[in-house]
């Protein structure tokens, strides 16, 4: 047994914290990049492209992300790709989290009045300058609460990762355990230190979400 003072676990744990906040960060911002794509290409009426979609929207909502996770990291090196626990724990939570927010976004666009829709249309506005100057600018507003509230669900989700050998927040905690076998103390520290990055998003979220609901 390693003799870690209360410091040393802290010390430790936010060293790990930092690899939690830079792949939820990553994940939102790529997960919202790609959601925004698939939101477009689904309100396009491309051929194909709603179908193709939905069923990408069904089956990551649909699988738990521990099993998207083993397949990022097992499945790509079937392929003969080489990847890290990093890259996979990437990718798997960015197509999570893509097929989420291209959800919650299609629900706000959905929001938007079906007349703003029509007195574009009247101003002979191209589709995507409908979306760019009309629909997007109002459902936009709707989305911010919702969506910044599920960046809540995106740092919790990483501590998932810790299963392929990423070290983050979580596997951190595992590790320190090991050493010192002071499980109780070591997993409330843990659980402070979601708890500390969690919990001012879900006020900024609910702040946004009153804001927004006095301005309509």
């Amino acid at each position: 047994m390693v003799d870690f003072t209360l410091w040393d676990i802290l010390r430790n744990l936010l060293l790990a914290a930092r690899w939690t906040v830079a792949l939820s960060l990553i994940a939102f911002i790529g997960g919202g990049l790609v959601g925004l794509l698939l939101l477009v290409a689904r309100m396009a009426r491309w051929p194909g492209a709603q179908r193709f979609v939905a069923g990408y929207v069904q089956l990551f909502q649909g699988t738990p992300l521990l099993m998207q996770l083993f397949l990022a990291y097992f499945g790509l090196a079937l392929f003969g790709v080489d990847t890290s626990a990093w890259v996979s724990a990437a990718l798997a939570l960015t197509l999570y989290t893509s097929a989420f927010l291209c959800e919650i976004w299609r629900g706000c666009v959905a929001a938007v009045p079906k007349g703003q829709w029509e007195a574009a249309q009247s101003l002979a506005l191209s589709f995507a300058e409908q979306l760019r100057y009309v629909v997007l600018p109002q459902a936009t507003r709707i989305a911010i609460a919702p969506s910044v509230g599920f960046l809540v669900q995106v740092i919790k989700g990483t501590a998932l990762a810790s299963v392929i050998g990423f070290v983050e927040l979580t596997k951190a905690g595992t590790m320190i355990t090991n050493a010192t076998f002071q499980p109780f103390l070591v997993y409330s520290c843990v659980a402070l230190m979601y708890f500390a990055l969690c919990f001012p998003v879900s006020l900024t979220a609910r702040s946004l979400e009153r804001k927004m609901n006095v301005q309509r």
